[in-house]
């Protein structure tokens, strides 16, 4: 298959690129830097420039490939800059959506996240509804991903592994520790990004619809903080005293379609920080 990956010099994009070229497919990976293009390469992958904003851009990017289907991985959180990130989850995924139905691709899997549930104390399967004020942008990434006849959805856990928040790049600075250890509710679920590429790659294959993208072991803060800042060689901070409850998430349906963690447990997953592929300044 002739894959177009949007965003392919970022922490799963790097996991990807090899992955898709290991499973028969041929890439066509974009950066927004020239720069990026050895990444992409030494993935075994063709490297493409494109500014989603920039309509030149993205057909230029579409024109090269002639995708049979395309992989939304783009994201804008290299400088923790949240607005850029709803952004691009609402005009960058609508460009690519509209990008795609011109040029006739059908099939299209998209990066979401599985923390979009209302709290409870039973796993999260992917027919909840979202909860009040759920993260900007992620219904309309969503709903404009599904608008396509093979439209797929990966709600992914928190993401940790090389070139993310949680690696061992986190260990660098005051900052990088703190953001690393921040709970973001009492209760969550994590993915390490080797095992959210390699579904990414089996989501080629599935059904329209939203698949959940987590490990066995959904965690309580007060279980996972200590052993990741342990691996950080730190100890955690207090946990905050107005967490919401969150929930954990179910991966039921994702390994009925034979997806297998590599890491079924972030037990295991913090101890190898980096574990998987190894790569380096990327980010999410």
């Amino acid at each position: 298959m002739r894959i177009l990956l949007a965003g392919g010099a970022g922490a799963i994009g790097r996991q990807l690129t090899p992955a898709l070229v290991a499973a028969g497919h041929a890439v066509w990976a974009t950066s927004r830097s020239a720069g990026k293009a050895g990444v992409i390469e030494a993935g075994g992958g063709h490297p493409l420039v494109m500014d989603v904003y920039a309509p030149d851009s993205v057909e230029d990017a579409f024109g090269a490939a002639r995708p049979d289907a395309v992989i939304h991985q783009l994201t804008d959180l290299s400088d923790y800059d949240l607005a850029a990130n709803f952004r691009i989850r609402i005009e960058g995924t609508s460009i690519l959506v509209d990008a795609a139905k011109r040029h006739g691709v059908q099939r299209m899997v998209a990066q979401s996240i599985s923390w979009v549930v209302p709290d409870g104390d039973t796993l999260a399967t992917e027919s909840e509804p979202f909860r009040k004020g759920v993260t900007p942008g992620v219904a309309e990434l969503e709903s404009a991903v599904l608008e396509l006849p093979e439209g797929v959805v990966l709600r992914f856990g928190q993401f940790y592994g090389p070139g993310t928040w949680r690696s061992s790049r986190a260990a660098g600075s005051a900052a990088t520790l703190q953001r690393a250890l921040a709970p973001m509710a009492e209760v969550g679920s994590f993915v390490h990004v080797a095992d959210a590429a390699a579904a990414t790659v089996l989501a080629l294959d599935w059904p329209h619809g939203i698949t959940n993208i987590v490990d066995d072991d959904p965690a309580r803060a007060e279980e996972w903080m200590p052993v990741l800042a342990a691996s950080l060689g730190t100890t955690p901070p207090p946990i905050p005293a107005d967490l919401p409850h969150g929930r954990g998430v179910s991966n039921a349906l994702a390994r009925q379609r034979g997806w297998t963690p590599r890491f079924p447990s972030w037990r295991e997953g913090f101890t190898a920080l980096d574990g998987g592929v190894v790569v380096e300044g990327a980010s999410r």
